[in-house]
C-alpha cells in the first residue's frame, strides 16, 4: 500500500489515509451561520475520499471573524447549524474536524473578491478590532486595533473554551486551534506585533503565555481521547528565520506538554514585509525539523497538492498527514486522481459507488 493511502491513528481517531483537507475560508456565512453552500461544499469534499476534513476558520466571538462572511460558533444556535455538516462528513467516511479562531487585528475585512482590505471606518458592516498592542498590520489592513486589557484576554480565552465545548457537543472529532497567519494568537507570540510590558509581552515566555493558557484551558474541556491540534506559524521569512524557528520549536515543545497532539506547521504572516520562498513543498523540510526537534506529529499545507509530492513527504517522514487544499477545490475527488497517478490499488472508499460505477467501468 502506498504510504499516502495508509491509515493514520491519533488518539482514538483513525484516518482512512494520510490525506487531509485543511481549513479553507468560504466567506459565505450570514451572521456567522453556515448554510446550504457549506453543506454542499463539505459533503462533496468528504465524499471525495480524504481521511480528514477540517471546517474553515470559525470565529469564537463576533469580533473574531476575518470578514462578515466568516463562520462562527459563539452561541449554541450557530453550533447546531454545523450538525448536518458533521453528520455528512462522517457518513462519507471522513473524520470531521473544525478550526476555531480569532482574527485579531486582521478582522473586520472585506471579502477577498471585494477588496480583501479593512472595511472603511463608518461602514456599519465593520467593527472594532482588538490585538495585544495598538499596532496596525499595514498595507490594505491599516485599522489600528484596540490594545487588549487583561479582562479582554480572559474573555477571549473563555471564548475559545466555550467554542471547543460547542464543537465537542455537536460531534466534531478533531479540533484545531488557529494560532497562525497573523491572527490574534500569532500576534501575541510575535515580537513584531506584541509590544506589551505586562506578563503577556516582552520575552518569549511572556509572549507565549496567551497561547499556552488558551491551549491548556481548551484541553481541559476537549475529550482526552480526541485529537487537539494547533496551526502555528513557526517563522516569518523576515530575515531572522533561524532565531524565530528556534523560539517556535521551543513553544511547540510547550504545546506538547500542555496537551497538543499534532502541530500544523505554517507561516506567521504578522508583517507584510517578507520574502516567502513559495514553491512545491517548501515547508516540508521546516516541518520535518519541527517534527524531529519537538518530537511531535506534524502536518502542513502550501504546495503539497500533487500526488508525487504528497507521497514523498509522507514516505520521507517530513509529514504525518498532508494537507491538500486548493487541489481539492479543483477536484473534490483528488484522492482518486492521486491513486491513479501513483498506480496504487484503489480501495473501495476512493470513490462513492455511484461515481465508481461509471468511472471505473469504462
Amino acid at each position: 500500500m502506498s504510504a499516502l493511502f495508509q491509515p493514520y491513528t491519533l488518539k482514538d481517531v483513525t484516518l482512512r489515509n494520510r490525506i487531509a483537507i485543511p481549513p479553507m475560508c468560504q466567506y459565505m456565512a450570514v451572521d456567522g451561520r453556515v448554510n446550504d453552500w457549506h453543506q454542499a461544499h463539505y459533503t462533496s469534499l468528504a465524499r471525495g475520499g480524504a481521511g480528514l476534513v477540517i471546517v474553515e476558520a470559525t470565529a469564537v466571538a463576533p469580533e473574531g471573524r476575518i470578514t462578515p462572511g466568516c463562520t462562527g460558533i459563539w452561541n449554541d444556535g450557530l453550533a447546531q447549524a454545523f450538525a448536518p455538516i458533521v453528520q455528512a462528513i462522517k457518513a462519507a467516511g471522513s473524520v470531521p474536524g473544525i478550526q476555531i479562531a480569532h482574527a485579531g487585528r486582521k478582522a473586520s475585512a472585506n471579502l477577498p473578491w471585494e477588496g480583501d482590505d479593512h472595511i472603511a471606518e463608518g461602514d456599519p458592516r465593520g467593527w472594532q478590532t482588538i490585538a495585544p498592542s495598538a499596532l496596525a498590520y499595514g498595507k490594505g489592513l491599516p485599522k489600528v486595533p484596540r490594545a487588549m486589557t487583561l479582562d479582554d484576554i480572559a474573555r477571549v480565552k473563555q471564548n475559545f473554551v466555550d467554542a471547543a465545548v460547542r464543537a465537542r457537543d455537536v460531534g466534531f472529532e478533531w479540533l484545531e486551534l488557529h494560532f497562525a497567519h497573523g491572527y490574534l494568537a500569532q500576534t501575541f507570540f510575535s515580537a513584531h506585533s506584541n509590544q506589551r510590558t505586562d506578563i503577556y509581552g516582552g520575552n518569549a515566555e511572556n509572549r507565549a503565555r496567551f497561547l499556552l493558557e488558551t491551549l491548556r484551558a481548551v484541553r481541559a474541556v476537549w475529550p482526552e481521547n480526541l485529537p487537539l491540534t494547533v496551526r502555528f506559524g513557526v517563522l516569518e521569512y523576515d530575515g531572522r528565520d533561524e532565531a524565530t524557528l528556534l523560539e517556535s520549536i521551543g513553544l511547540v515543545r510547550e504545546f506538547k506538554k500542555s496537551g497538543m497532539d499534532m502541530i500544523s506547521v505554517s507561516i506567521g504572516f504578522t508583517i507584510p514585509e517578507t520574502s516567502i520562498p513559495w514553491g512545491p513543498a517548501f515547508l516540508g523540510p521546516v516541518a520535518e525539523r519541527v517534527r524531529r526537534e519537538a518530537d511531535v506529529p506534524v502536518s502542513s499545507a502550501w504546495g503539497f497538492g500533487t500526488p508525487e509530492i504528497a507521497q514523498r513527504v509522507v514516505e520521507q517522514q517530513q509529514l504525518d498527514i498532508v494537507m491538500v487544499g486548493r487541489s481539492h477545490l479543483a477536484n473534490p475527488h483528488w484522492p482518486y486522481f492521486a491513486a491513479k497517478e501513483l498506480k496504487v490499488e484503489r480501495p473501495s472508499w476512493v470513490l462513492p459507488a455511484p461515481y465508481a460505477h461509471w468511472l471505473e467501468r469504462y
